[in-house]
């Protein structure tokens, strides 16, 4: 769950405080069904077998339901579940079927977009229906935030704290230094690798660069183009994926090496900007993620 908690508390307050109708023209049942099987879901009333039966009787027949019941109702579990349904809902409520006015859903989508980008997420246009939009969510492109927090969630290795603090300074300078994001970024994939070698058993010999670090790791899970078999299932797009893991690691080492930390510079050396950090950070956590996917899954 990448969208935290807090941040789909403030969406619905946001909702509940401006008191949009989340539903829009539909029935709440008849939104929601456009959502979930309901009546394949349970009733919270024992009188109902399911769960279309029940939202009409408590909101439509006897409306003795709080408006905004659907935000903590455990079925739907839109506080904690998956982030694609709660994503889901919320382009719902934009959809030309549920909303009408145009302005509306502009300032609702903007609302959500406000919140969802600490998170690392935005809900954009996608098709039209009848010259009106249809939204849908997608990552922020170019977000360092998203990738590092799933490195932090994944990474379990010895040196996990000295990783965290690597991780740390790569955020909080991808604005401010982003010298020392670039120089950082490469440490972390030097860390990631030299931490699953040793866990496999098995010895860095000598300071070999970051390229051929990553080639060790690489071959230390098996990972190697020859690994994969021909008969295996898209074996060439894995196979090619495989070998542009040595192109990213060549991509970060050169950043690093010309323009982060760690070499000395002349006194009219220009730096790269934020968004270069941003990339630098981003593919070199990818990568981390991706050995340490690895690496957790061989050894189980």
């Amino acid at each position: 769950m990448n969208i935290s908690e807090a941040t789909r508390r403030d969406i619905f307050d946001s909702i509940v405080i401006e008191k949009v109708s989340w539903n829009g023209r539909l029935e709440e049942p008849d939104f929601l069904a456009r959502l979930y099987d309901l009546k394949s879901m349970p009733s919270s009333d024992s009188r109902f077998s399911d769960a279309y039966d029940d939202i009409w009787q408590h909101r439509i027949n006897n409306y003795d339901w709080d408006d905004y019941w659907v935000f903590t109702d455990t079925r739907f579990n839109l506080l904690h579940g998956e982030d694609e349904m709660f994503l889901r809902f919320l382009c719902e409520t934009l959809h030309p079927v549920v909303r009408t006015d145009p302005e509306e859903i502009e300032r609702l989508r903007q609302g959500y977009n406000l919140l969802l980008r600490n998170d690392g997420y935005e809900i954009v246009p996608k098709t039209k229906m009848g010259g009106r939009s249809i939204f849908a969510a997608r990552q922020i492109a170019l977000s360092a935030d998203i990738h590092v927090k799933s490195l932090k969630q994944k990474f379990t290795g010895t040196d996990a704290n000295y990783v965290i603090d690597q991780i740390t300074r790569m955020e909080s300078a991808v604005e401010n230094d982003p010298g020392l994001s670039i120089g950082t970024a490469k440490e972390l994939v030097e860390t990631v690798c030299r931490t699953i070698i040793e866990e496999r058993g098995k010895e860095v010999v000598g300071s070999p660069d970051l390229p051929k670090l990553v080639k060790q790791t690489v071959k230390e899970l098996k990972l190697t183009p020859s690994d994969i078999p021909d008969e295996a299932k898209a074996s060439e797009s894995i196979k090619r994926l495989l070998s542009n893991l040595a192109t990213i690691t060549n991509g970060i080492a050169e950043l690093r090496n010309s323009y982060g930390t760690g070499h000395g510079k002349t006194a009219n050396t220009k730096g790269l900007g934020a968004r270069h950090a941003k990339l630098a950070v981003g593919a070199a956590s990818t990568l981390a993620i991706f050995l340490v996917e690895t690496h957790n899954e061989k050894s189980v």
